[in-house]
């Protein structure tokens, strides 16, 4: 979106609880109530008409350009989805076509073409005009995900001779199409690029200055095939407003915005929130999708799980048969709790080395330092919910919500270690044979919680790091991997710590 878009008068905004709504909207253009159309796009955000107009039938939208003068929906059909734009790109007639096209940055034009079947991306390149047309077949060869493939080509770009007077006057002559007014790139004679000249630095320089003399020449500046979640890193980092992208000659190629950054910035964020919750990312929002388009960012994740698993059900399935489970059938019922307790430890954990990874708080080569500190964070957390866990898994056993069972195996209701359904209601656990099992059996599960926890933390920590050591992205292989590989250590501990417990069932 063009920086110098002017906002509408504040007091004429619409207030919050008189928002634009689809209905209002749609009953102007049924009144073929042009005066009122054209008042809204003066006094309402082109992003709010948008999202009104979002349930629009295409004959209506169609209404709305041809009612509105295309200087003011130049920004609103930029806010439109992704199917109403080829909806409209279809419909309307090549000289309408045009008109909306060229009034477009030759970048946000690139976005949508590129997702556009052939035959309407053919028709949006020849409205557009020819230098326009040259921009977006340049942004459409490179590599999505890169510098090069979000960069502007509109920008205002002056040679280190110019003097002050002179550069004010060309902005004057250019600056309505650029981008941005507020950043000015500079290039030598050989159009190398040498510097940035802020709009405020200009203003208040004197008029024979030259721009060599006051320009910025310690500048940020990307390569075309930097990445673009890099770029955006950057502009968090250096607080830029836009930043100067170059090619392998070290020229000006275009520049980068900070609000194409911010876009950048919420569609990682996005991903890596889709990403965590085990589903594929998506462009759409989530009120454009069908239910099938749902469903398909869903099944592929939960189908890998349900293989990833097979793992835990072997080993739980292997564990079932043996001795010590089959006698104290109790010990079964603490499963579920230990690895969601190990699990939910472990997602914490992540969650804190993504979002550390993606604002770039720290990097691969730090894992040493972050294991360290996490390893005493688990230590902590792993002692305090373990003895909270104590006290809570007692509870659970005097006041019955868990039965202990017949440890002994007689089913001789006399026998003292038979203690299906004992209680405190009918007072069979005030027994010196009740209250040692049941404080054994508190102290394991807290034992196995303890560690549990200590390893969840650990290699919560290394899967996000080892994933972006390898240069993969760390919420896409943290989660599942993290899910999978803690059930099935939650399970060995449990094990062990059992068999160390009571090691004549072993």
């Amino acid at each position: 979106m063009d920086e110098q878009e002017e906002l509408k008068p504040e007091t004429e905004q619409v207030e919050e609880d008189e928002k634009l709504t689809t209905e209002a909207l749609h009953e102007m253009i049924v009144n073929k109530d042009i005066q009122g159309l054209r008042e809204t796009f003066l006094t309402v955000q082109d992003a709010d008409i948008a999202e009104a107009a979002d349930e629009l039938e295409t004959t209506d939208l169609i209404y709305i350009f041809r009612s509105v003068p295309s200087s003011s929906t130049a920004s609103f059909f930029d806010y439109l989805n992704q199917d109403a734009k080829e909806n409209l790109i279809a419909a309307l007639t090549d000289k309408e076509l045009v008109k909306i096209i060229n009034e477009q940055a030759a970048d946000d034009v690139t976005d949508f073409v590129g997702e556009m079947p052939a035959n309407l991306a053919r028709r949006v390149l020849l409205a557009a005009k020819k230098d326009m047309r040259e921009d977006i077949n340049r942004l459409l060869n490179y590599k999505e995900g890169t510098a090069g493939s979000i960069m502007t080509t509109e920008y205002l770009e002056f040679i280190d001779t110019m003097k002050v007077d002179e550069a004010i006057e060309a902005i004057r002559e250019k600056g309505k199409g650029a981008e941005t007014i507020y950043t000015i790139f500079v290039r030598d004679r050989k159009r190398d690029f040498v510097g940035t000249v802020d709009l405020d630095n200009l203003i208040f320089a004197s008029k024979t200055q030259r721009l060599s003399e006051i320009m910025n020449k310690d500048v940020v500046s990307c390569s075309t095939l930097t990445d673009q979640e890099e770029v955006a890193k950057m502009f968090r980092r250096y607080d830029l407003s836009a930043m100067a992208v170059l090619n392998e000659d070290h020229k000006l190629a275009g520049i980068i915005t900070v609000d194409d950054a911010v876009d950048v910035m919420t569609a990682e964020s996005q991903e890596d929130l889709a990403r965590l919750t085990n589903m594929e990312p998506s462009t759409k929002s989530y009120m454009d999708m069908s239910a099938w388009e749902n469903a398909k960012k869903c099944i592929p994740w939960l189908i890998a799980l349900l293989v990833l698993g097979t793992f835990t059900t072997m080993i739980l399935n292997r564990l079932e048969s043996q001795a010590i489970f089959t006698t104290m059938a109790i010990l079964t019922a603490f499963v579920p709790t230990l690895m969601d307790t190990g699990g939910n430890a472990g997602g914490q954990t992540t969650g804190l080395m993504i979002r550390g990874l993606a604002v770039d708080d720290f990097g691969p080569k730090d894992w040493a330092k972050i294991l360290l500190k996490e390893f005493r964070s688990a230590l902590i957390v792993g002692a305090m919910v373990g003895a909270f866990a104590f006290l809570w898994i007692t509870i659970e056993q005097y006041t019955g919500i868990v039965n202990m069972g017949d440890i002994s195996g007689t089913g001789d209701i006399t026998n003292p270690l038979n203690f299906d359904g004992a209680t405190i209601w009918n007072g069979r656990v005030w027994t010196a044979e009740f209250t040692e099992h049941a404080l054994i059996f508190s102290g394991l599960v807290a034992l196995t919680m303890f560690c549990s926890i200590v390893a969840a933390k650990l290699i919560g920590t290394l899967l996000p790091i080892g994933a972006a050591a390898i240069k993969k992205d760390p919420a896409l292989l943290s989660q599942p991997l993290l899910t999978t590989v803690m059930d099935a250590a939650t399970l060995v501990i449990y094990f062990v710590i059992a068999c160390a417990f009571f090691p004549a069932y072993a």
